[in-house]
This record gives structure tokens, sequence and C-alpha cells, in this order.
């Protein structure tokens, strides 16, 4: 059965760093174009990284803090989130771009002093 697991969320004061994971099952990282989505409070969820292979993009108002990458290995997707402001707060949720399953119960980050 395909499956994906979101952890790693917290609360952090601005200006701090937190590591998300994102474990697959049933289907590997690295058949289709894999995403990290936030969905901010009384917002709709949005794309703010993707990755295949060693292409990735990212959103304007994550670029240069956030980095998507992913281990084979343990068929598991991460975001590095770097210098978080308190606009990254939200429920993190990765998936597959293109091809998507059923979302993941998401993680929560809460970034506020």
């Amino acid at each position: 059965q395909e499956q994906l697991v979101e952890s790693g969320g917290g609360l952090m004061q601005p200006g701090g760093s937190l590591r998300l994971s994102c474990l697959a099952s049933g289907r590997s990282v690295n058949t289709y174009i894999m995403g990290w989505y936030r969905q901010a409070p009384g917002k709709q969820r949005e794309l703010v990284a993707s990755t295949i292979s060693s292409l990735s993009t990212y959103a304007d108002s994550v670029k240069g803090r956030f980095t998507i990458s992913s281990d084979n290995a343990k068929n598991t997707l991460y975001l590095q989130m770097n210098n978080q402001n308190p606009e990254d707060t939200g429920v993190y949720y990765c998936n597959y771009v293109d091809f998507p399953i059923s979302w993941g119960p998401g993680t929560q980050d809460t970034v506020s002093s």
C-alpha cells in the first residue's frame, strides 16, 4: 500500500532550523517528482519545494533558506529549513507532484517568538 508519513515538525523561534522527514512506502521517492507542501492557517496548500534526481525547485518565499533532498536507501524525502520566520508556520506535507497519492498526516511547524 502506498503511504506517506511526515515527521520532524516543532515549535521554533525565528531564525531557527528544522529538518522534516517524509517516509514513503509502496513507491520509491525517486520514481516521480516529489515535493513538500505547506498549508498555513486559513490558506490553501502550496508547493514550496520539489525534486527529481539532482534537480530541485523552490518557491520564492523559501529560496535560499530551504533545501529538499532524498535518501534512496531509506526511501525518505527531507526538507531542511533554515533561518525560519513566522510566515513558515503551517502543516507540511509531502507527495508526488504529478501523480499524487493519499495525503499523509502532515507535520506541524510553528515559528514564533
